[in-house]
């Protein structure tokens, strides 16, 4: 009896979980609609941009970076983004009768559907356009773009199947908040990168280009370009280059899918004893005040260690505070003000206090009150805080002023720093009582929908109050900076913007407790929302 073929059967699955995706709601089908609109677009104009290098004497480079970093998008893919892709998660065909080698070609093929593999496709063929000149290298780009479709799908998938487990449980979606330092860190990688090209010419991506060339999938596409130079035992090299790679990343990943498939999980496993992994105290509460203070400091640590969405926003917010003033002071045109954007992306966590607590801020709620108790609680989360954003704020000015070289700022710009935290903590605490969002547990919004309104104020609205506050510091700043004798007496804004700052955050709280206890149904309604 014959067995009738499963890759058929996986196309229509993969085609039948995007269609009834879309049925879900009408939010989801207008994102994805959008954003398949956004990839197509960009594209095509990377197709037009490849296509017009066609002729250019770096084309071979720019292309063979450009495959390179593609192939390493689909290997980060599956780790930062775990639930984007239903069809990843192989351990939902485990109960099936299916064998793990016509599974993976099955599997191969239906990932071959999607926004992502047209993307890559279309870089592509504009890649293989860029670099052929003659009959044999477009003959032999065709080949080099099916071997490099396939290799950048088969790493997505082994890399999946490898770390299934992980990226399933809890603590492997936390993962995800890496995303954002991997971004705030490429984006500024990129814009060093366009400056020194901008500078410097393509010639720079040469030596880059020489090492990646041997690098699948972007090897093949340097096939491509080895074939118009007339090199065609390069050429073979590097297309069987590929091939191996394409056939080791399919053997890994069979072996994963039958590892997974054969063996037993965590969850049917017996527990070690009564006593198993029986968790010792940190001894973090040793070292906080004692009372409702250090009880609250506690609560607000352990949110930023262990919440996938709090440890997100801070994790961004200490990478693009730092990379923003070091990656300026690196090229030379940067400022020790730029260290003040430390404590400005830090101070941005002190808004919407309740909405990080969900709708467990019920019990919150329990505890306060009179503003007496509204007061502790709120001052308890500032100086949780403050725990992390003082040293780094620190932290963040020396290395930027010791990387300009200009060590007589450093007063300054501390005390520019403290006072601009000292604001958005004050205004962070006001607009977290007066305009509370709800921030969903799952996915990857950060605001409950019909609520984007009150985040804007909340946020934007609060930054821009800050800034407003900080005026006296920043004309004080100005003053010393163009008066004659003002140089010796610049050291006196360390304690002036530290004073200002700590004024400032005790009469935010002050302000703040009184709504915040006025306002405890409407706050709650407001944060339970998602």
């Amino acid at each position: 009896m014959s067995t009738p073929a499963i890759t058929p059967v996986f196309v229509r699955l993969k085609l039948s979980l995007l269609r009834n995706g879309l049925r879900q709601s009408g939010g989801r089908k207008a994102a994805y609609i959008t954003s398949a609109v956004f990839a197509l677009l960009f594209a095509a104009l990377q197709l037009i941009g490849l296509i017009a290098l066609r002729g250019h004497a770096h084309a071979e480079s720019v292309v063979v970076l450009a495959v390179a970093v593609l192939g390493l998008g689909w290997a980060v893919m599956p780790l930062f983004f775990p639930t984007g892709d239903e069809t990843l998660d192989p351990t939902r065909l485990v109960m099936l009768p299916l064998r793990p080698r016509p599974l993976v070609g099955a599997l191969l093929t239906a990932s071959l559907v999607g926004i992502g593999p047209l993307f890559t496709l279309c870089l592509l063929v504009g890649s293989v356009i860029a670099v052929a000149r003659g009959g044999a290298a477009f003959v032999v780009g065709v080949l080099a773009v099916v071997l490099a479709l396939l290799v950048c799908v088969a790493l997505a998938r082994a890399v999946a199947a490898a770390n299934v487990r992980l990226l399933t449980s809890r603590k492997g979606r936390d993962l995800a908040v890496l995303s954002g330092l991997v971004i705030a860190i490429g984006a500024q990688v990129v814009n060093f990168g366009a400056q020194r090209l901008g500078a410097s010419g393509l010639g720079e991506l040469d030596p880059v280009a020489e090492v990646l060339r041997w690098v699948p999938p972007a090897s093949a596409v340097w096939a491509v370009h080895a074939v118009s130079e007339g090199s065609y035992g390069l050429a073979l090299a590097q297309l069987a280059l590929t091939a191996g790679a394409l056939v080791a990343l399919l053997a890994l990943w069979s072996r994963h899918l039958t590892r997974l498939m054969t063996s037993p999980d965590g969850s049917t496993l017996p527990s070690a004893g009564p006593a198993a992994r029986e968790r010792s105290s940190t001894g973090l509460g040793k070292l906080l005040p004692a009372g409702r203070t250090g009880t609250v400091m506690e609560r607000s640590l352990r949110y930023v260690w262990r919440d996938p969405k709090t440890k997100a926003a801070w994790v961004t917010s200490l990478a693009i505070g730092l990379i923003v003033p070091v990656f300026n002071a690196w090229q030379g045109t940067g400022s020790v003000y730029f260290a003040c954007f430390a404590a400005g992306m830090l101070g941005i966590q002190m808004y919407n206090q309740f909405g990080q607590d969900t709708s467990a801020f019920w019990m919150v709620a329990l505890t306060i009150s009179s503003p007496r108790d509204a007061y502790v609680e709120l001052r308890a989360r500032a100086y949780a805080l403050l725990l992390i954003t003082l040293p780094y704020a620190t932290l963040v000015t020396v290395v930027t002023t010791a990387m300009l070289d200009d060590w007589r700022r450093l007063p300054e710009a501390l005390g520019l720093s403290f006072a601009l935290l000292g604001a958005m903590l004050a205004t962070g605490a006001w607009t977290s009582a007066r305009f509370p969002y709800s921030i969903p547990q799952e996915g990857y919004k950060n605001v409950a929908p019909g609520q984007t309104g009150l985040a804007w104020i909340s946020i934007f609205g609060g930054m821009m109050a800050a800034a407003l506050l900080c005026a006296p510091v920043i004309a004080l700043t100005i003053w010393l900076n163009v008066s004659a004798d003002g140089d010796a007496w610049t050291w006196l804004l360390l304690p002036a913007g530290t004073a200002y700052g700590a004024a400032l955050t005790a009469a935010g709280l002050k302000l703040a407790a009184p709504r915040t206890a006025r306002r405890l149904p409407e706050i709650l309604a407001a944060v339970s929302k998602g």
